[in-house]
């Protein structure tokens, strides 16, 4: 095996297991630091920092999610996987929601570990590069679902396809949008957004589509749209759902002729724009109350990109947490470095109505409120306000763990449910059962 660049630095009080994992992992090729306790792992990483941090959760002193915690003050984006003997369902949604990369259950298959070794380790190297391939995109995530819509949004970014985005309010639909606009052949030229939903009928589209003057009582000059300022660039229409109908009509005609009108002219404007539309509403079930065109949706809904609430993506709290603080720590002219660990564990438990935006503004109120390194659980109570209110019951944490964990045995066996009972320990019986439970069908994992 040729060796690699990466490090992996192994953390077990068994040193049975730490030689044997050792070598497992140097006959990959990888680099591996070793160390007997969660201590001697922080002062390892004092001298050297590795690519990821493959631990035990049940050591003397410092166990394994003491170890994490330390970590990620330290190392934000260090990915770490667990390894336990004594691994429940608890633990396992503790350790993936405080932001834990993996957690997998001793005795290990060596397949699974060097799997996930190498998928943690890949993201790892995307995350750090993300900062110059993804120049102003702010888009920071170890999401497999987000990591998929990036994929999708990277190869569309290189056509002229109409984009939709689908995502709840907050998800970061306009983030995205200028992430394909950055990442387009346009993006050296403007990038114009609005949202239909917060301009009132009478002006939008003067807004779009620009008027001369006179067109209207107080249309004292020529007025361009956004259409035409927008030239060779991206129009990003958010909240196309709140468009009035009148106005989907000269839209659609818009996007036929590519050229526009401005609201008095006599001639039509030819453009050139690559145009991006966002909502959270379900358009086909507006298509069916009659309040948004048919054959508009199909012009705009050339690609559809649908990004994931923040509860469906908690590995990312941590991560954007972090982030978010690094940047409003410096815009407030503040010293804070970290959350304490029961700060980040409420933050990775609520469930996050308002999305990543109230993520940002939780954060924000507390940065700015802070006068220590450290945010504090009270301060992220106090910013929450309805702390009761925002967390996740055990027996729904347990619900949302079991019904993910039986998704992904179906994924990684295309569907084969005696496969897949084979590996959760469980028979054929049983593991309809639980599939039912769900209301998971394997045939729909079928490759």
């Amino acid at each position: 095996m040729p060796a690699r660049s990466e490090t992996i630095l192994i953390v077990d009080d068994d040193p049975t297991l730490l030689r044997l994992l050792g070598i497992l992992l140097r006959e990959e090729g990888y680099a591996v630091l070793t160390a007997e306790s969660g201590e001697k792992a922080l002062a390892v990483l004092a001298a050297e920092k590795p690519d990821l941090v493959l631990t035990d959760l049940r050591m003397g002193g410092m166990d394994g999610l003491e170890l994490f915690d330390a970590l990620r003050r330290i190392y934000s984006m260090l990915p770490v996987i667990i390894l336990t003997a004594h691994g429940t369902i608890p633990e396992a949604i503790d350790s993936t929601r405080r932001g834990v990369f993996g957690f997998i259950q001793k005795p290990y298959e060596a397949k699974t570990l060097l799997a996930e070794v190498r998928r943690a380790i890949a993201l790892d190297a995307q995350s750090e590069s993300s900062t110059e391939e993804d120049s102003g995109t702010q888009i920071v995530t170890r999401s497999p679902r987000m990591k998929a819509v990036l994929d999708e949004a990277r190869v569309v970014a290189a056509t002229d396809a109409s984009v939709l985005i689908q995502g709840d309010t907050g998800s970061g639909k306009e983030l995205l949008a200028q992430t394909i606009h950055d990442w387009s052949p346009r993006n050296e030229k403007p990038f114009v957004a609005i949202n239909c939903g917060a301009i009132p009928e009478q002006l939008l589209e003067s807004e779009l589509f620009g008027h001369v003057k006179g067109a209207f009582t107080g249309a004292v000059r020529d007025h361009q749209g956004l259409f035409q300022s927008a030239a060779g660039g991206t129009v990003f229409l958010d909240e196309i759902g709140d468009m009035p109908l009148p106005l989907q009509v000269k839209l659609l005609r818009v996007l036929q002729q590519r050229e526009v009108r401005p609201v008095g002219a006599t001639r039509s404007v030819p453009i050139d724009v690559r145009l991006i539309s966002a909502t959270h509403r379900n358009l086909e079930e507006e298509i069916a109350a009659q309040r948004f065109r048919e054959d508009l949706y199909y012009r705009l809904n050339v690609v559809c990109l649908t990004l994931p609430p923040l509860a469906e993506r908690r590995e990312d709290i941590p991560l954007l947490a972090q982030h978010f603080l690094a940047g409003l720590s410096a815009k407030y002219n503040k010293g804070c470095n970290g959350f304490a660990a029961e700060a980040m564990e409420l933050l990775a438990r609520a469930n996050w109505p308002g999305n990543v935006r109230q993520l940002f503004n939780v954060v924000e109120k507390c940065v700015a409120l802070s006068t220590t390194p450290i945010v504090s659980l009270t301060m992220i109570e106090r910013a929450l306000n309805r702390v009761s209110e925002d967390m996740v019951s055990f027996d729904d944490a347990r619900r949302d763990f079991e019904r993910d964990y039986l998704a992904q045995l179906l994924k990684l066996t295309e569907g084969n449910v005696t496969q897949a009972a084979r590996i959760a320990n469980r028979n054929r019986s049983d593991f309809y059962t639980l599939l039912n439970r769900h209301q998971l069908d394997p045939s729909q994992f079928k490759s």
